[in-house]
């Protein structure tokens, strides 16, 4: 596994963009629709790490009571069946592998309760 990207769960998708952007210099990677909403990705240049800009609005109801003032953590595998069967292997405790937002993924917890996102 490697890392992939940190989501940022932000009030103004366009703002934190035009920030990241045009003041840090960074690239948008990814741009996809939710609904109405767009969640984008930036980062630099030729480097594969990303932030993924997440309109709260998507979070309204919160399933898994994430803590929205931390940011996410995504790590990235190629093969997630082999991932999550690794890391359950040593005991961690981790979702199905199943679709979210169009994304094949699942999500495994630490000792301290905190959810971490793994993507193909």
């Amino acid at each position: 596994m490697r890392v992939g990207y940190v989501v940022l769960y932000v009030n103004d998708v366009e703002a934190c963009r035009r920030f990241w952007v045009e003041q840090v210099g960074m690239v948008e990677k990814r741009r996809r629709q939710a609904g109405e909403l767009a969640i984008i990705q930036v980062g630099f240049e030729g480097q594969p790490f990303a932030f993924e800009l997440v309109p709260l609005a998507l979070m309204k109801d919160n399933p898994d009571k994430l803590d929205l003032a931390t940011p996410s953590i995504a790590l990235q595998a190629d093969d997630l069946a082999q991932a999550r069967a690794t890391l359950v292997g040593r005991g961690v405790q981790a979702t199905e592998v199943g679709e979210h937002g169009g994304t094949p993924s699942f999500a495994f917890s630490d000792n301290e309760g905190r959810w971490f996102a793994v993507t193909g």
